[in-house]
């Protein structure tokens, strides 16, 4: 009896990679991130939100500001520091915050790749989708739906907080109402996931493909510039897979080890340290985000240039709603201008084309 109490409560301590190793890793990966994407949000919201890419983009910067926010008192509640009331606050309110914006990101991104899919399809605006407000309204639904459905972890975590050793595990703050949301919610959380991958490697193939047809037809030949191209298109899928991709295979089953009772000890703990590094991993989008979103934008690169060169800004202005995630290298704009006079139609593909990544 006393060796299965003396395992539980050994189950029940943090090991010293989460504890030591993992604060250290989340502390520099807080500063990074913070440091990115206040400037994103400062360049940003300094510009017109005349596309609805850019409504999303600016939806993108507050769910990963907000998510860096939370990190500090992660950092904290994993290394142990303070009273075990922080680790109670970080399992009711910053934990939820956490992991919600996380997805909201997480759709938005499928948002923004709806929109390069669409901006092929119907390059005028002719979609619903296009238009401005509709895509302020679909940002403020994922944000409205998504709190709304956190909110019940909130509520529902309402047991008295019960630290063993000092230490307090967040599953033990829900009572069976709670851990049944909680399980329901994450796996609700993976179809958000692998429903957005799906949708992003289904728009993104068919941008590549129209790239590809793009090149043949006006026989470029300049296979550098279409690496670079393809490059820029694949690595919003690719970043996103492994980012997150790992974090959803461990989720599931590190989920049933918090709302189930029983199991090895031993493998709980492996599941534990599986789920705490794939979610290392995917906390690092908020740091690629801007790097994917924002530094690959000539918009961004033009109000970064004339906020620092005064001297820029009034030939910035006039081209601002034309330069919206162009690719167009030096050779990509001369094979554009070719085009422009053979006729209209190439014409208006390749301005298509030009707002690609």
């Amino acid at each position: 009896m006393n060796a299965t109490v003396n395992a539980s409560k050994e189950c029940d301590r943090d090991t010293s990679v989460t504890s030591v190793i993992f604060p250290v890793l989340y502390s520099i990966l807080c500063i990074v991130a913070l440091v990115l994407n206040s400037l994103a949000a400062w360049i940003f919201f300094r510009i017109p939100s005349s596309t609805t890419f850019l409504v999303f983009l600016k939806n993108v910067v507050v769910a990963d500001l907000l998510m860096t926010l939370t990190i500090p008192i992660k950092i904290l509640s994993d290394a142990g520091v303070g009273f075990w009331q922080l680790r109670a606050f970080h399992c009711r309110f910053s934990a939820v915050l956490f992991y919600i914006t996380m997805y909201i990101s997480i759709l938005l991104l499928g948002l923004i790749s709806l929109d390069r899919y669409l901006k092929i399809v119907k390059p005028f605006g002719k979609c619903a989708l296009q238009k401005v407000r509709v895509g302020q309204r679909l940002s403020a639904a994922i944000w409205v739906v998504m709190l709304s459905l956190a909110l019940p972890n909130v509520i529902l975590s309402n047991q008295p907080p019960k630290p063993s050793g000092g230490k307090l595990k967040c599953s033990s703050m829900k009572g069976e109402a709670g851990k049944l949301w909680h399980e329901g919610f994450n796996y609700f959380c993976q179809v958000i996931f692998w429903g957005t991958f799906a949708l992003m490697v289904f728009c993104y193939t068919f941008i590549s493909k129209k790239v590809y047809e793009s090149y043949k037809t006006s026989k470029s030949k300049s296979h550098a510039a279409n690496r670079r191209t393809k490059a820029k298109v694949f690595v919003v899928v690719g970043v996103f897979f492994v980012c997150f991709a790992p974090f959803h295979f461990v989720r599931v089953p590190y989920t049933l080890t918090q709302t189930r009772d029983g199991g090895d000890c031993r493998a709980k703990k492996a599941i534990y340290i599986a789920k705490e590094t794939t979610l290392w991993l995917s906390a690092t989008n908020v740091c690629l985000d801007p790097l994917i979103y924002v530094f690959l934008c000539r918009v961004f690169r033009k109000r970064l240039m004339t906020t620092f060169c005064k001297d820029t800004q009034e030939s910035s202005k006039s081209s601002l709603t034309h330069m919206e995630m162009s690719p167009m290298d030096h050779t990509t704009r001369l094979i554009y201008k070719k085009q422009e006079r053979v006729n209209a139609k190439k014409h208006h593909k390749h301005i298509s084309y030009a707002l690609l990544m």
